[in-house]
């Protein structure tokens, strides 16, 4: 049986490719143990950092096939599945599951804007009673800067209420922590995971899961261990540093465009320059750009 709701450290990995910007299956595979070796508890990839949008259908699922057979465990991965069509997610999501994938993290249905709460329930039930698994375990996605789509707390609790075990745990990017600490108090027991670095430590203290994140693509290491230790006072003092290396990293990704300049660090940090490329609409940072960052 999956486990109830994933709780730990889960990097929102990115996704590399090759010169001509089809991806790169064994540096994708590489780069998830070394994150799992840094000290993550699983890898969300597929998602935004990972250029998910960015990718077909078909890709994105012989990534996924790549991942599971280079040996990572397919209970450490959260794989994207939420696309713009409620089929194409089922159809992702029943893929995962036969790789022996169990958890997800799903987007909202994103492209009309303004819906209901009513047409986003509707979304997400039509999604699960397609994939008809008892196996599947969801994260919901908010990030509505990007999906225009916020996932109210009044739809999770429909969802949870009319599909018992399967909608687990919600990553919110929005920033808002007092928004993440409002999902903790509604749903005990749904693991509410930090999409922002710096604000997993504030969330656990307040009852959160973890987080899925870009810049533990830099600084897994540290993230796991104030996800491991921020309760034990004995361990204060690292766990501070290790936050202040936390919100310096991210601040240092934030000068330019997030995604690029992740790629472009993880270029640096593994000595493979295909790691700067990224897929259009997203473009490389430019050379004054990453000299700034690198500098």
């Amino acid at each position: 049986m999956p486990a109830l709701f994933p709780t730990g450290v889960f990097s929102a990995a990115a996704s590399p490719v090759h010169a001509d910007l089809t991806p790169d299956h064994t540096a994708l595979a590489a780069h998830c143990r070394t994150l799992l070796e840094e000290g993550c508890d699983g890898i969300a990839l597929l998602g935004t950092t990972g250029e998910a949008n960015s990718f077909s259908g078909a890709e994105r699922r012989a990534m996924l096939e790549a991942v599971v057979q280079s040996g990572i465990p397919p209970d450490k991965l959260l794989p994207g599945t939420g696309v713009a069509s409620f089929i194409e997610t089922a159809e992702l999501t029943k893929h995962a599951l036969s790789l022996g994938v169990t958890t997800v993290v799903m987007l909202p249905p994103y492209y009309y804007k303004n819906i209901n709460e009513d047409g986003l329930f509707a979304a997400y039930a039509a999604i699960i009673e397609r994939v008809a698994d008892p196996r599947l375990r969801v994260v919901l996605y908010h990030i509505p800067m990007f999906s225009s789509v916020p996932i109210p707390i009044p739809v999770i609790a429909r969802l949870r209420e009319s599909f018992p075990g399967v909608f687990v745990g919600l990553k919110d990017s929005s920033g808002d922590l007092a928004n993440m600490v409002s999902l903790v108090e509604a749903f005990p027991g749904f693991a509410v995971l930090a999409g922002a670095d710096p604000l997993m430590l504030p969330l656990l203290r307040k009852g959160g899961a973890g987080c899925i994140t870009a810049t533990s693509n830099l600084v897994a290491a540290d993230l796991a261990l104030v996800f491991r230790h921020y309760d034990d006072a004995t361990r204060a003092e690292a766990v501070n540093a290790a936050q202040a290396r936390i919100v310096a990293a991210r601040n240092r990704v934030s000068q330019f465009a997030q995604i690029p300049s992740v790629k472009t660090l993880l270029a640096q940090k593994t000595g493979r320059p295909d790691w700067a490329m990224v897929r259009p609409p997203l473009l490389p940072l430019t050379q004054a750009e990453t000299a700034a960052l690198l500098g």
